[in-house]
């Protein structure tokens, strides 16, 4: 099924209301700098920061926002922030550690069904502890299959590929610990690809996730599979619409900027 109405009206709503508190509460920071000023202008630098705080606001809560509205208008159960409770035993973080050790070091290629199998073998039932590993961005339930989602920017550089990979890892344990038979996938999700039309290739560390079978989902991938459903360009035609709604708006904020170059 197509996105509904109050799916796109809830979207709309969180974008035009994230949007107005940003153009109501931001000022230009009041840093010197001389050399930016005079080549760029302090109106441009002054829209370009603006902008560069509502990436973080993409970041921070607008995609994990709009994912969780496109699950539940699916009816699949969703939570925001999601904390993931239990307990890994030393024996299985060794497992963990080799499965991440070997793939860093390129000795064996990511099987996700292969790491979850081997980490389900080992687990030791736990206590339902808070971890530093226990908060999931987004978690998604369709039908008997439980999604941890870490939602994360769309260049990751190598440092954050690796320690995403082993928190991936350990989300699976922790979840193995309370419940065995518990049918689990953890993700990454990046919600747009930066090289379209090109395919995403930001892969150096390609053999450290099982991207045939999704373990990264890319822009319209990972939409599409919380809506369970190909919605993908009328979520594009929701964002248009209200930047359309809002365009006098933000150029009456930026005509400030102009004004106080």
């Amino acid at each position: 099924m197509a996105l509904s109405s109050t799916a796109e009206r809830k979207i709309a709503e969180l974008l035009k209301a994230t949007v107005r508190e940003k153009l109501k509460a931001y000022k230009p920071e009041t840093v010197h700098m001389p050399f930016h000023h005079r080549l760029l202008g302090k109106d441009r630098y002054a829209m370009f920061s603006f902008i560069q705080s509502m990436n973080t606001t993409f970041g921070i809560s607008i995609w994990e926002q709009v994912a969780f509205i496109l699950a539940k208008d699916a009816n699949n159960y969703a939570e925001r922030q999601y904390k993931l409770l239990g307990e890994v035993d030393e024996e299985t973080e060794k497992v963990i550690n080799e499965i991440h050790y070997k793939l860093r070091k390129g000795e064996a290629t990511a099987d996700k069904k292969d790491e979850v199998e081997k980490i389900r073998r080992k687990i030791k039932e736990g206590s339902p502890k808070e971890d530093p590993d226990s908060v999931v961005d987004l978690f998604v339930k369709i039908k008997d299959e439980e999604n941890y989602f870490d939602i994360t920017s769309a260049k990751p550089n190598m440092k954050e590929f690796v320690a995403l990979k082993l928190k991936l890892l350990r989300w699976t344990a922790l979840r193995f610990s309370q419940d065995k038979n518990a049918k689990v996938f953890t993700r990454l999700a990046i919600p747009y690809n930066p090289y379209h039309p090109e395919p995403y290739e930001r892969w150096t560390l390609k053999g450290l996730y099982d991207l045939e079978n999704g373990e990264i989902l890319v822009g319209d991938e990972f939409w599409n599979f919380v809506a369970s459903d190909n919605i993908y360009n009328q979520l594009l035609e929701v964002f248009q619409n209200v930047g359309k709604e809002l365009r006098a708006e933000i150029d009456e904020k930026f005509e400030e900027f102009r004004k106080d170059k």
